[in-house]
């Protein structure tokens, strides 16, 4: 069996678009030595926070043998700083103590590719069309076909490893790719029981940049015709982003920290009486919490294309990126894309117009729809 990296350094989504590279290989050789390359803040789509990252395979650690933490964006800071160079020295005699055989870049970016070529491994693969062009330089480049991203992952693998079947896996295999993290799962069912939250639906007003926000308002529309169903909604606002707007007067309930690794604070509009519950917490929990969510509503951003890949019912709400390559992937779903809305993947602020025309009702619809079918 050959030792397989995987190099995907991140972000959330980018990395969930590539597990079922993993889950397919695993299925293909299950006694074969998988690695991967993996941005720190995201290594909890990839093992329990508590696990080592050598650890034997189990429901903590379900896909992956080693694990090799980076943090690229605390190097760059000081990159003259001994500390980093320790570090860096330190992640290449790891890679290098590996001996893997086959290394696959699946970002296609300059630091991943030169991750890829520091692993020492025999054969590297990548993308013949990286994002960034340099990164040829590093691997042999192959063509990766298919519409959506986890199709270009998978035919990327099949053209590096002829004996991995190129086929999407069955969806039941999917979500047993996340780890499942006992911990974490206990404390976000005391959570949910102790403020009597049974059926709840997780809004998601974030996004990566701007201009795939739909406005946050909105959102609060939605709590409200959602409540009218008997759903509790459950914002996550994300470190760093806004929180859903409700008009008038908030009146907001602490319920305080639980050991610093969360919080789920109830808001509530003081004229109209509508009350949502907002949260931010570590990966981690949000696996726990988005396993038991009846419904995900969001944009395009990683916690809706993990609650996709967990077979939670998602309302996508689409407005520059292109949902045939980016969109949820597994049923159930409903996308909503304004015609007016031309596909960027451009960072910026300015709202998107067709984005700001998809309509509260609308959204509430696909909401219901979703949940009547469910």
């Amino acid at each position: 069996m050959p030792k397989i990296l995987i190099v995907r350094l991140g972000a959330m989504g980018d990395v969930i678009h590539a597990l079922p590279v993993v889950a397919a290989l695993r299925n293909a050789m299950p006694d074969a030595h998988i690695g991967w390359a993996i941005e720190e803040r995201w290594s909890e789509l990839l093992c329990a926070k508590v696990f080592a990252p050598d650890a034997h395979l189990s429901d903590q650690k379900p896909l992956v043998n080693s694990i090799h933490f980076l943090n690229t964006k605390a190097w760059r800071k000081n990159i003259f700083a001994s500390e980093t160079r320790q570090q860096l020295s330190g992640l290449r005699h790891e890679l290098l103590g590996q001996a893997y055989d086959i290394a696959i870049d699946l970002q296609g970016a300059l630091k991943s590719a030169v991750i890829t070529r520091a692993s020492g491994a025999r054969l590297r693969f990548g993308s013949d069309n990286p994002r960034e062009a340099p990164a040829k330089l590093f691997y042999i480049g192959l063509p990766a076909s298919g519409t959506h991203v986890i199709e270009q992952n998978l035919s990327l693998l099949q053209a590096a490893i002829p004996e991995v079947a190129p086929a999407p896996l069955p969806l039941a295999v999917i979500p047993s790719a996340f780890p499942l993290d006992p911990a974490a799962e206990y404390l976000m069912e005391s959570a949910l029981r102790s403020r009597s939250i049974t059926k709840f639906a997780i809004l998601n007003p974030g996004a990566g940049w701007a201009a795939k926000e739909w406005p946050a308002e909105r959102y609060a529309e939605v709590t409200k015709e959602l409540a009218k169903d008997g759903i509790t909604c459950l914002v996550n606002i994300g470190p760093g982003k806004h929180d859903v707007t409700l008009a008038g007067n908030v009146k907001q309930e602490s319920v305080g920290l639980v050991s610093g690794k969360y919080f789920l604070d109830k808001i509530t509009d003081l004229h109209s009486g509508n009350a949502a519950w907002r949260f931010s917490c570590s990966i981690g929990h949000l696996i726990s919490l988005t396993r038991r969510a009846a419904l995900f509503i969001g944009g395009d951003t990683g916690p809706m294309h993990l609650a996709a890949a967990l077979g939670v019912p998602v309302v996508a709400i689409f407005g520059p990126t292109d949902p045939a390559r980016n969109g949820p992937y597994y049923q159930p779903h409903i996308v909503l894309r304004s015609p007016k809305s031309i596909t960027s993947y451009s960072h910026v602020d300015t709202p998107d117009p067709g984005i700001l025309s998809i309509r509260e009702e609308e959204v509430t619809a696909a909401a219901r729809k979703l949940l009547c079918d469910t």
